[in-house]
């Protein structure tokens, strides 16, 4: 199978904001042990797979995260999986920064992080059949009807995720804008390559401020997964 290209149009706008000296502190002092060099920009060019092996020492199921935050699902899940490793997604470098004092604080070393575009980085930094499960939370909604086209799930990256998961392997979404459930459900749950494995919350993810803010204001939250079907 070739790898699918990824969109010219990216889910997100990426902004500069300043950082606390805390902030820039752990961004000086942790990069160079848990964040990739995959390149000088955010788009991720064709290179060879990440050896994963040599980047975590060892040979262990792998999860990736897109949009991983200030990193509260994947600290939190890297400390009770620690036999299983993870690469964060996040383009931001303030969240870049406090992900990596979470990583120092909770003295994880299963944990990597990638400051670029996911969709480039999953078609171009990992074998095919290679990753256990892809965590989409919260992604951004762009709720406006014009905006709609920056969405991240859509059919190219449902034929991006068949590409990189191991067969069983698991995709695990959730949204607290109604319109965009339905968009998740519409795209993983037509698609054959895919069965699903329940709309229970994922036990895993905790309660993070972002949505909190959502219940708060009377939204939903769905969970959605779905499994890949052995070919």
């Amino acid at each position: 199978m070739t790898t699918p290209h990824p969109r010219t149009v990216v889910s997100y706008v990426r902004r500069s904001p300043r950082m606390t000296p805390s902030q820039r502190g752990w961004l000086d002092k942790y990069a160079g042990c848990w964040v990739l060099d995959v390149g000088p920009t955010t788009e991720v060019e064709p290179q060879p797979p990440l050896d994963l092996a040599e980047i975590f020492g060892r040979q262990a199921p792998l999860i990736v995260e897109i949009g991983s935050g200030h990193g509260d699902t994947l600290v939190t899940a890297a400390a009770k999986h620690p036999d299983t490793d993870f690469i964060g997604f996040e383009v931001f470098d303030a969240s870049v920064a406090i992900t990596l004092g979470k990583i120092a604080s909770h003295q994880v070393d299963n944990v990597r992080l990638v400051a670029a575009d996911a969709v480039s980085g999953l078609a171009h930094l990992f074998a095919p059949q290679s990753v256990a499960e892809i965590w989409v939370f919260f992604p951004d909604p762009w709720p406006k009807k014009r905006h709609h086209k920056r969405r991240l799930v859509n059919p190219s990256f449902a034929d991006l995720v068949a590409h990189t998961l191991v067969p069983g392997g698991m995709i695990r979404l959730a949204t607290d804008w109604d319109s965009y459930a339905a968009v998740m459900a519409e795209v993983f749950g037509t698609d054959d390559r895919f069965e699903s494995a329940g709309t229970d919350r994922f036990a895993t993810r905790p309660v993070t401020k972002f949505e909190a803010r959502g219940l708060e204001a009377g939204r939903v939250v769905h969970d959605f997964a779905y499994r890949v079907r052995p070919s």
